[in-house]
């Protein structure tokens, strides 16, 4: 358990928390969001008690072991996998030590025999003896060999943090850089786990899967829901919508609640998180449902006209870089209606051939054909040619995009991506990743494209950006052609998945969930 007491966090004279009083139990895990820069991960560090708050107190059981998820990814370089994990209970690695130096002695003094036992006693105590099984079981888990890959560090600093049964884990956006599988061993491990979990993440379909409450950053308060992320979200929502609605009766409103939880509940799945959660939801006062305070972005597409019969040919499309294969022999139809997703765990693969599609780099051999028809928008992975050494306010840096020039138009652009007022005359090279982004997305609706070519969109976005954007291509009536590690994002709007890999290309029209049960 940890008890956050009136805890308040101030930076000169910025507010990010005030008064914040919670309490986090055992056997639940709470999903924290909010927008970016609220102040997500430095509460996590308080918690840590890697930074100290202003005023207030976190408390926490003696006995109970608190482990977090390190985002230093260079901190263990020179230890073995095993040993980085076994490090995540800090005193079995120290008694290890000792041991190891006492046991390196030709001879023991009665005290250093008697220091021995000690250690032999507390070693057992905290599992010693299975202290390499079970980081090797957790690294077989999250798909790691023993030899370390640089993009396999991120998993190992996540079985760290995993090993030695703590009571309390910590996790700052842990599916960062894990593939599909690794993410859905994480699901499991976390749903089973007993103690108390609070974890940071961008990623709706883990919060969904994992959580059973949602604590809310936001205006220098944090506030618990009982509920995954879609019941938050969705609930607030409806909250929000009879606000607005005057003429409904309080009695009327209740009812409309009630029937949103009762079928939220209904829809959960048989796992032991979404059982608990049902019960809480069951139990929950309405009154505890309010409004979101967030500001949400409108990301709408309207094709300029409707796409003809010849979409994209893609014929042989082969491409070579710095001496390694990337692509050999693709080949794959495009036609009306399709939205696209390109996956698997290879990056390079898809965002090298976006780059080709879009006409921003050329294959080695083989062809593609747009047909007459389309007028295509691309939005590359790494945006900074769009930003770097440009002193462009955002209005006059999107105008360069547009055929109508009139200030009033550009702005109505830049205004459903939240900048507004002084906001839209911000210089663009101070802008931070996520704002990037939108204005990139700014760029994209202007364009009224009817085929749309997104690598890694989601990426720097907080949850409120996600969630237009993934609105935004779900209800667009076009060609979609993506890549994501965003779960939710892909099965809501795919239709057609493909996969490149070393032995061919797999193309199927399905849903991903669909696709993710075939190949699995």
């Amino acid at each position: 358990m940890i008890n956050v007491t009136n805890v308040s966090l101030r930076f000169g004279d910025r507010k990010l928390f005030e008064d914040v009083n919670l309490k986090f139990t055992p056997g639940n895990c709470y999903g924290v969001i909010g927008a970016n820069g609220a102040g997500k991960s430095t509460f996590i560090k308080i918690l840590s008690g890697e930074i100290e708050s202003t005023s207030g107190e976190v408390s926490i059981p003696s006995g109970v072991r608190v482990s977090v998820l390190k985002q230093d990814h260079f901190q263990f370089d020179e230890n073995k996998v095993l040993e980085t994990v076994i490090m995540g209970n800090a005193r079995l690695f120290e008694i290890m030590a000792e041991k190891e130096v006492l046991y390196a002695k030709a001879d023991f003094t009665d005290e250093e025999g008697i220091k021995a036992a000690e250690l032999e006693y507390e070693f057992g105590e905290l599992n010693g003896w299975e202290a390499e099984s079970d980081a090797s079981s957790l690294l077989q888990g999250l798909g790691i060999s023993t030899d370390l890959h640089d993009k396999e560090k991120i998993k190992v600093l996540l079985a760290q943090a995993l090993f030695g049964q703590p009571g309390i884990l910590l996790l700052d956006e842990p599916t960062n850089h894990l593939d599909i599988k690794s993410v859905r061993w994480l699901e499991e491990f976390l749903i089973n786990f007993e103690g108390t979990v609070i974890v940071v993440s961008h990623d709706r379909y883990f919060l969904n899967k994992v959580s059973t409450h949602m604590a809310d950053v936001d205006f220098g308060k944090i506030k618990l829901y009982v509920g995954n992320y879609d019941f938050w979200y969705e609930s607030s929502q409806l909250v929000l919508q009879m606000m607005k609605d005057q003429n409904k009766k309080k009695e009327e409103k209740i009812k409309q609640l009630q029937e949103f939880v009762a079928r939220f509940s209904a829809n959960a799945s048989k796992s032991k998180q979404a059982t608990s959660r049902k019960k809480m939801l069951e139990k929950i006062n309405l009154e505890d449902i309010e409004p979101s305070t967030r500001r949400y972005p409108f990301v709408g597409f309207k094709p300029e006209r409707e796409v003809g019969n010849d979409i994209l040919t893609v014929e042989g499309i082969s491409k070579t870089i710095d001496g390694l294969k990337i692509l050999s022999n693709v080949s794959f139809t495009v036609f009306k209606g399709d939205k696209i997703a390109f996956v698997g765990d290879d990056e390079i693969v898809n965002t090298t051939l976006l780059k080709i599609l879009s006409g921003n780099m050329e294959p080695d051999s083989g062809q593609f054909k747009w047909g007459v028809t389309i007028n295509k928008q691309y939005f590359p992975k790494d945006n900074s040619q769009y930003f770097n050494d440009s002193e462009l306010n955002l209005v006059d840096w999107l105008r360069q995009f547009s055929e109508e020039k009139s200030e009033s138009y550009i702005r109505g652009f830049l205004g459903r991506m939240l900048f507004s007022g002084e906001e839209a005359l911000k210089p663009i090279n101070v802008l931070s990743g996520g704002e990037r982004v939108r204005c990139m997305l700014s760029k994209m609706m202007l364009s009224n494209a009817n085929a749309l070519i997104f690598d890694q969109p989601t990426n720097h976005l907080d949850l409120e950006s996600i969630t237009a954007l993934n609105n935004g291509l779900r209800d667009y009536k076009s060609i979609v052609l993506f890549t994501s590690h965003d779960h939710q994002f892909i099965q809501t709007i795919a239709n057609r998945i493909i996969e490149i890999t070393p032995s061919g290309i797999i193309d199927k029209k399905m849903t991903y969930d669909e696709y993710l049960e075939l190949t699995n």
